[in-house]
């Protein structure tokens, strides 16, 4: 990268060491790579240590501080993916251009690897091609895209049909099925004042869609009464967790409706500045997203004197991650909002007081911001009519897996789990994984349970496993996933995943043993008890549901070689003791 370049990159962005994250993105699209000398030259013109920038650049799974070649291929390796052939269709790739899974071909054309998930997995197989999506894969498409790298053709030259990317919508309501004009929703919001507009969220009952479910018009309320010279409000668009994708139609379908709400809530609690935080995945919607920010400046529905309300500036900044699922976590996307790894904060304090800058923030995901245009429209008691006391309005379902028709379905809050496995064709499932590997796995005895907060809550994502399916090779799965997606701060997370993902590997190549599965439930008890964050908190819950609700599966993979078939080996020492009246028989039956 020369250094006019890189002086007009820096100077894009205000030489501000906050946009980091930002600065290395754009600085890898033309370098090709983050190499050391490009590292020390950003550290010095931005005044910050070179650790600093270092330590950023090796954190998120989409910067490369080693050659990455002129291709880099990352195939989603999602469960639903593999399902279609993901893993199969990636060896022929490789094949096809002479390049060694997971390396870089020796004339540094081309690189071939996997990545957690992209974000399409009603579309899937799917691919990155230098972060750039290409879902539907076949082996016609995998044909062609060989052809295209070995060929050398640029990127921007490639087949736009390759990159099309549907919405999949199979069941509209009250959001998905709306058409409001951007900034209506807005002016009903503007209409009220911001202490009138905060008492509708709050007959409302609205709870954030994030997963966390905590009461949207409570945390609004702390940080408008939060001290603090300034306020800022950010939309969390980082949906990483595998089998959630409605997000990205929402932003497609919806975006004015987000934007509405983003500003409406910058009205209530007198923000001025915003940010979108989009996933690294998602960079086909940069675009777009772009041009309806300056559609809307241009329109007065950002900027100076929003809809001619004096005094009233706001305006939104668009970040793009760069692939870390744990910035999902509103504390960790604080911290890559800043320029820094995205590390979860200790908490309290929280957002509402000490946010983006330690200054009184607002995070909400996208869902959330559009329920709260249609709130401004449609007025807090008509939302909260419909759903259930507790879980007001709808919630839109990201469904995959094993059904006729994968897509995003809104339902009311606590419509049941059969409901909505009826409404999608799933046939003869032997299981539902709810929320994302951090969620619930549901069996069949649990089909009349309702999708709302007080019964099975969900961040969105609902995954069919048909009678076919080895749950084991799911679970195992995302197992992996968390060892990859842990940020490593702290050691029961960064240790206990990978010890995890070890004893189900274990396990699933028929070695493993009781003393395997007993290994994974300590790991599971230490993840849950001692880890940093959510990442930890919840790694373990896709082998506790494998474990507690589908035992047989598990006990079917066991090696024969296990030496106590029938009992907990703590209650054979103790048996054993008394029996024999020999205090080391623990020993000699270790040493067998």
């Amino acid at each position: 990268m020369t250094p006019a370049a890189l002086h007009a990159l820096l100077e894009k962005h205000r030489h501000d060491p906050t946009r980091l994250v930002q600065i290395l993105r754009e600085a890898q699209d033309v370098a090709g790579w983050i190499s050391p000398p490009l590292i020390t030259e950003v550290a010095g013109h931005l005044g910050v240590p070179r650790a600093r920038v270092e330590g950023v650049a090796g954190f998120y799974s989409f910067f490369a501080t080693q050659p990455r070649g002129e291709y880099r291929v990352l195939f989603s390796d999602d469960i639903t993916d593999r399902f279609h052939g993901s893993e199969r269709l990636r060896l022929d790739l490789c094949s096809q251009l002479g390049v060694e899974p997971g390396k870089l071909r020796a004339d540094g054309r081309v690189s071939v690897g996997v990545t957690s998930c992209t974000g399409l997995c009603e579309q899937g197989p799917a691919l990155l091609v230098n972060e750039h999506a290409i879902p539907r894969l076949d082996d016609a498409r995998i044909a062609q895209v060989a052809e295209l790298i070995a060929t050398r053709h640029p990127l921007r030259e490639w087949p736009a049909e390759l990159f099309v990317v549907d919405d999949s919508i199979e069941l509209r309501g009250w959001l998905l099925g709306a058409s409001v004009a951007p900034g209506e929703a807005l002016g009903h919001a503007l209409a009220l004042s911001p202490d009138a507009f905060l008492e509708q969220l709050a007959k409302s009952k609205l709870r954030g869609r994030g997963g966390a479910g905590f009461s949207t018009a409570d945390k609004w309320r702390s940080a408008k009464q939060a001290p603090g010279p300034t306020r800022f409000v950010v939309c969390n668009a980082d949906e990483g967790e595998p089998g959630t994708f409605k997000d990205r139609v929402l932003l497609r379908r919806q975006l004015d409706l987000v934007l509405d709400g983003m500003t409406a809530c910058a009205w209530t609690i007198g923000a001025q500045r915003g940010f979108v935080y989009l996933r690294g995945e998602y960079r086909f919607l940069e675009a777009p997203i772009e041009a309806a920010l300056a559609a809307r400046r241009k329109a007065k529905l950002l900027g100076r004197d929003v809809l001619g309300h004096r005094g009233f500036d706001f305006d939104v900044e668009l970040h793009l991650g760069a692939g870390a699922y744990v910035c999902g976590e509103e504390s960790a996307l604080l911290e890559s909002l800043e320029g820094r790894r995205g590390i979860p904060r200790n908490r309290p304090p929280y957002p509402v007081t000490n946010g983006y800058l330690h200054q009184p923030t607002v995070v909400n995901n996208v869902e959330t911001f559009a329920s709260v245009a249609l709130i401004a429209l449609h007025g807090g008691d008509a939302f909260a009519a419909v759903g259930t006391p507790k879980s007001s309005g709808t919630r839109v379902h990201s469904v995959s897996g094993d059904c006729a028709k994968p897509g995003l379905y809104e339902l009311p809050m606590g419509a049941t789990v059969r409901a909505l496995l009826d409404a999608c064709g799933a046939v003869e499932p032997q299981a539902v994984q709810v929320g994302g590997p951090s969620g619930v796995l549901l069996s069949p005895r649990e089909f009349d349970r309702r999708l709302c907060f007080e019964d099975v809550p969900s961040a969105g994502a609902f995954v069919v496993f048909g009678p076919e399916r080895d749950l084991l090779d799911v679970v195992v799965n995302y197992a992996h996933f968390f060892a990859h997606e842990s940020c490593g701060f702290c050691t029961p997370c960064r240790v206990g995943t990978t010890l995890l993902e070890r004893s189900l590997d274990a396990i699933d190549a028929g070695r493993g043993t009781r003393r395997d599965v007993k290994e994974a439930l300590r790991l599971s008890r230490m993840l849950r008890d001692s880890s940093h964050c959510g990442l930890g908190h919840t790694a373990c819950n896709p082998f506790l549901s494998l474990y507690e609700k589908f035992k047989p599966t598990l006990e079917r993979r066991l090696s024969s070689l296990d030496f106590v078939p029938t009992f907990d080996v703590d209650e054979a020492l103790a048996a054993a003791r008394e029996v024999t009246g020999r205090d080391d028989v623990k020993a000699h039956l270790e040493d067998v």
